[in-house]
């Protein structure tokens, strides 16, 4: 049984992290102070690049213990060499000496991924004693992280008395690593206008990992049939490669436009739906990660790479509670930070920033917490999943009952953990759920695409067949730094798009709370449903329904190969497609009776994939 297979794992890992909680610490452990005293190349390595530095760890105040160790990894996420210290020509070789000496009583050993370990075997390191680490000291040097970002760490920890106890140094030392070429341009445009509107189309070059701050100044041709637009789109050289241009549709219809620029630079924007009449469509990505848990960038980059680059309309900082190098529940600065940078970057009418975490319980399953509440709401609390008053989800959601905030449930089927649904999702905390990520998707088995190590009765169809009122969304978690647009190394991701509502907290927590909203796995499909006239993600008492006309459009960002309509537990209606773009269809289900639910999903050529929110069929009031 794969969950019960997940359910032992989370086990070992809550015990784990609770003995390392009850650890007892010395005044050594995570003492001292390391910095960069030579670097190459000394501007920072771009992505993927190898390089060399020397680092010196200077014991503190305690010292450290003869018996004690002095641990260095560098960065353990998406891509730097591991240091180790047995094969001078692979890449990684880390050499170790004291300052002032040598490598005498000192064991060097690799003792797990990321992990060099440095023993003090014949004395201990007085205070202000250092130790000096070459990384990358071989021909091959050491390879840089293959995303970009202004402080990727290169951190240390110490078990000052030798107990097997260690503790992170709080001010490891950080490596700028700068984007790489030029590879490709993304193009934004609004999923709907109105005629005669004049709107934003978001232009961003960007390596080939998605970076943003590629060198140079750009020229790129833009190709934009039946708008008002210019020929060109110019970004400066200070730039960093990311730009907006005025464009106008005179007319009702479906536009995309298409950029060319030197170096065989092209891209081609989502479709937009110039309509009259059409509810606007607002996207988001309400999951992802910085390096303040397991992922690279600060939470600043993060959002300005969200508004930015991916021209979302809203977006989420979800690091981990219990997670990571340092842990987010045991640093009040760093909860701080997420929330100024949120609040920096908030702008009604605009774009929407919001606070959160990810409640990282590998028992129940992970869900991110949402904060949508103002400077009048004083700083979010973090409830821990570590902490035993808040470690299952109902006190979770007892502990959020008086805040403004909601939880997601998110990679459901499996992955690391998939979540229990024994336990029934609180209808006012919890009213939507995440189908896909960069991770796969969650939905069912029967669509394509999904998560890795999934657990049979744990996909979001399961839980509707539950009885639970789930509306879908789509988010990245992303690690990389690069909100909204996760699937330019993945492949795939996710993305939440939000119905007619207003771009502030307040009015993303209304639409999220009423399942006015849809997901994709990435691309930016346009996707209306409507049962008998009511939205998607409504409750409809049964004697409200006349025949049970199920009207679906939809504007795909590729050609789609079918749409699939799901009735309770199973799909019921396939329609082939025959790779058209703009798709509309109108069925009728005249026998829906209390207890049903239903949804379409679309399925484009290139495994791009839609899902409404479902249709509760109710006996009750909504």
């Amino acid at each position: 049984d794969v969950f019960r297979l997940q359910l032992d794992l989370g086990a070992d890992m809550v015990a784990s992290l609770e003995a390392d909680l009850a650890a007892a610490r010395s005044p050594a452990d995570g003492g001292g102070r390391a910095a960069i005293v030579e670097a190459r190349p000394a501007e920072g390595p771009r992505v993927g690049e190898a390089g060399r530095w020397v680092l010196d760890y200077e014991a503190g105040p305690a010292g450290v213990a003869e018996g004690g160790t002095v641990w260095f990894l560098g960065s353990p996420y998406w891509g730097w060499s591991p240091p180790q210290s047995e094969d001078p020509e692979a890449p990684g070789y880390t050499e170790v000496r004291r300052v002032g000496g040598d490598a005498a009583g000192l064991r060097v050993e690799t003792v797990g991924p990321n992990l060099l370990a440095v023993t003090l075997e014949d004395g201990g390191l007085a205070p202000g004693e250092r130790l000096r680490f070459v990384y990358g000291a071989g021909p091959a040097g050491a390879v840089a992280d293959r995303f970009a970002e202004a402080c990727a760490r290169l951190w240390f920890a110490v078990d000052g008395d030798g107990d097997g106890v260690r503790a992170v140094v709080p001010d490891s030392p950080c490596v700028p690593v700068r984007a790489g070429p030029p590879a490709g341009v993304v193009a934004t445009l609004p999923s709907v206008a109105r005629p005669g509107e004049t709107v934003e189309l978001a232009v961003a070059v960007l390596d080939a990992a998605g970076n943003r701050g590629v060198a140079g100044a750009f020229e790129l041709a833009l190709d934009a049939p039946g708008l008002d637009a210019p020929a060109a789109v110019r970004l400066a050289e200070d730039a960093g490669g990311v730009g907006r241009v005025a464009v106008k549709a005179p007319a009702e219809g479906v536009y995309a436009v298409r950029l060319a620029g030197p170096g065989g630079l092209v891209g081609e924007s989502n479709p937009m739906l110039v309509s009259a009449s059409a509810p606007r469509v607002l996207w988001g990505d309400l999951h992802g990660h910085t390096a303040l848990s397991d992922g690279t960038g600060t939470p600043e980059a993060y959002f300005a790479y969200a508004r930015e680059v991916a021209a979302l309309d809203f977006a989420a900082l979800t690091d981990h509670d219990h997670w990571g190098m340092r842990f987010l529940d045991a640093t009040p600065e760093a909860r701080a930070r997420v929330r100024a940078a949120a609040d920096a970057a908030n702008e009604p009418g605009r774009f929407v920033a919001l606070p959160g975490y990810e409640w990282t319980s590998w028992i129940y399953g992970h869900r991110h917490v949402l904060w949508f509440g103002g400077p009048e709401d004083g700083a979010p609390p973090l409830f821990s999943s570590m902490d035993p008053a808040t470690d299952t989800p109902e006190e979770l959601w007892a502990a959020l009952r008086p805040y403004p905030a909601l939880t997601v449930a998110h990679h459901p089927a499996g992955g690391p953990i998939a979540v229990d649904w024994s336990i029934p999702p609180d209808p006012a905390l919890e009213p939507v759920v995440e189908v896909a990520s960069v991770h796969g998707q969650s939905e069912a088995p029967d669509a394509p695409g999904a998560i890795y190590d999934a657990a049979p009765g744990h996909f979001a169809r399961d839980a509707l067949e539950l009885g639970y009122r789930l509306g879908f969304i789509g988010s990245g978690d992303t690690h990389d730094g690069h909100p909204g647009l996760g699937w330019i190394v993945a492949g795939h991701a996710g993305l939440a798009a939000v119905i007619d509502a207003e771009r502030t907290r307040s009015g993303l927590r209304r639409a999220l709370r009423s399942r006015r909203v849809y997901a994709t796995n990435g691309p930016r499909i346009v996707l209306f449903a409507s049962l008998d006239g009511h939205p998607m993600g409504a409750a409809i008492p049964a004697g409200r329904l006349r025949g049970g006309r199920l009207v679906v459009r939809a504007v795909a960002a590729g050609p789609v190969a079918a749409l699939d309509v799901v009735r309770g537990g199973a799909v019921v209606r396939t329609l082939d497609e025959r790779g058209r773009i703009d798709v509309a269809e109108e069925l009728s289900f005249p026998d829906l009776a209390p207890g049903d639910f239903l949804y379409v999903r679309l399925r484009q050529r290139d495994g791009g994939l839609a899902w409404s929110s479902p249709f509760f069929v109710t006996d009750d009031a909504p």
